[in-house]
């Protein structure tokens, strides 16, 4: 996903994050907590380390751009530490420093992500300075300028990049005038044209309550969590703006070349996905490791790599956005050699939609589907990120320990009747930046 992204870490806090060792998957007891004011957050206690992780989630993201002010909501997020308060943009990074704590902004598609990291000692302090940031920026002139030209130099760069053509190209051919279907950074005209009174309009569309979701990892009780919250959230406002429709997937079987010099053709490829909550969607991700998820075990990565040399590496994935989802896949190979690449992806994605798996494919993409889950629970961080992202995909408070049961209770049919009703033999939409011959 081409975006801008600005994440800011003080040394201490990543030093903190290391020393916590990671948990078994099946160990992890999670809380819900309510706050005295209703605010709902997700708790996993760890009080070895004085240390707590914070990830907080607001709904609809960059999705949420009011009409011709495509971007706003990316320049906006990106501004959140510029100064609030009492302090301008130094100011703000050095109160940071100084209570070894750490703060960064982010977001995409479907979410804006608040990510906090602070010692129990300085723990009100961090919050007090967080609050700041989250209810009063100053989004001052300067600041929107400075990070405007970064955002336009992005832009800028992104334009002789064939990998952020195609997938600014992929956007288009996938999801249209939706705002799936355009850059969330923006236009450099949009972008151009947006005003301190947009970041102020654009904060009140997504930064609201009525959307968000929060989690908490570390060295912090419930009662205590609950009237932090209320402190830190509760001035946010009640509502936002509406959440746009659901996006038609528009890909349709075919081949769409870009020219671009170079030595290289960039290729992207999808079709229609699944949502999470799709019956099928398990079957879907076993498959999809066997399929191309599964790096030199992967059928694609054999055919196109391993037996024939036509790229370093092919991958596919399953995307499910909150409005929309696909199925998709990508690689790089010499302009000569792009046209037998894809005639092979076509070849193997006919056969992936017969669904048959031998038993040999179905074992080792559960063994490494179960085994390399535990392995994200490496820190209070990624645990609370992890936790944060169920919530917004409307996952269960148990999902982290029936994840892997539900792997491991798919069987060959199940993916075969997944196969048959969702891959379309015939059906990828292939984008291609570059020189290729025979296209």
């Amino acid at each position: 996903m081409i975006r801008l992204s600005f994440r800011r870490l003080v040394a201490p806090v990543l030093l903190l994050g290391a020393l916590f060792a990671a948990l078994p998957a099946a160990a992890i007891e999670v809380k819900e907590v309510t706050s005295p004011g209703g605010i709902t957050a997700w708790l996993v206690e760890e009080h070895d380390i004085p240390f707590t992780a914070l990830e907080i989630r607001f709904r609809g993201g960059t999705s949420l751009d009011a009409p011709g002010k495509r971007g706003a909501i990316n320049l906006m997020t990106a501004t959140l530490e510029e100064g609030s308060g009492d302090y301008d943009s130094q100011g703000f990074a050095a109160a940071q420093q100084a209570l070894a704590a750490g703060f960064s902004f982010d977001v995409d598609d479907d979410a804006l992500a608040v990510s906090a990291r602070m010692l129990s000692d300085n723990r009100d302090k961090a919050v007090e300075l967080l609050r700041g940031a989250l209810t009063d920026p100053h989004f001052d002139q300067a600041s929107v300028d400075r990070v405007r030209g970064q955002v336009l130099s992005i832009l800028a760069a992104n334009a002789r990049d064939p990998q952020a053509i195609a997938a600014e190209a992929f956007r288009k051919a996938a999801f249209g005038t939706h705002p799936y279907g355009s850059d969330p950074n923006g236009t450099v005209e949009s972008v151009k044209a947006l005003t301190r009174e947009d970041m102020f309009d654009a904060k009140a569309r997504v930064m609201t309550r009525d959307r968000m979701v929060v989690s908490a990892v570390g060295d912090i009780t419930p009662e205590e969590l609950g009237p932090m919250l209320d402190r830190l959230l509760g001035a946010l406002p009640a509502t936002g703006a509406p959440m746009p429709p659901k996006a038609e997937v528009a890909l349709k079987p075919g081949t769409t070349v870009i020219p671009f010099e170079g030595p290289q053709s960039i290729v992207l490829f999808g079709q229609r996905g699944l949502a999470l909550d799709d019956p099928d969607y398990f079957p879907a991700m076993v498959f999809n490791q066997i399929l191309g998820a599964g790096g030199f075990s992967s059928r694609l990565m054999d055919e196109l790599r391993e037996k024939r040399g036509l790229t370093y590496g092919i991958s596919t994935a399953l995307v499910p956005m909150d409005l929309a989802a696909t199925w998709q896949g990508g690689f790089a190979t010499s302009n000569d050699k792009a046209a037998e690449a894809i005639a092979l992806v076509k070849q193997e994605w006919a056969k992936a939609a017969t669904g048959a798996v031998t038993d040999d494919e179905l074992k080792n993409a559960k063994t490494y589907l179960t085994g390399a889950y535990p392995l994200r629970f490496d820190g209070n961080g990624r645990i609370a990120a992890i936790l944060a992202g169920m919530q917004l995909n409307h996952l269960p408070i148990d999902y982290i320990r029936t994840r892997n049961a539900r792997i491991e209770a798919v069987t060959r049919d199940d993916i075969a009747r997944m196969a048959k009703r969702v891959i379309q033999a015939d059906g990828l939409d292939f984008i291609v930046v570059g020189q290729p011959k025979g296209l």
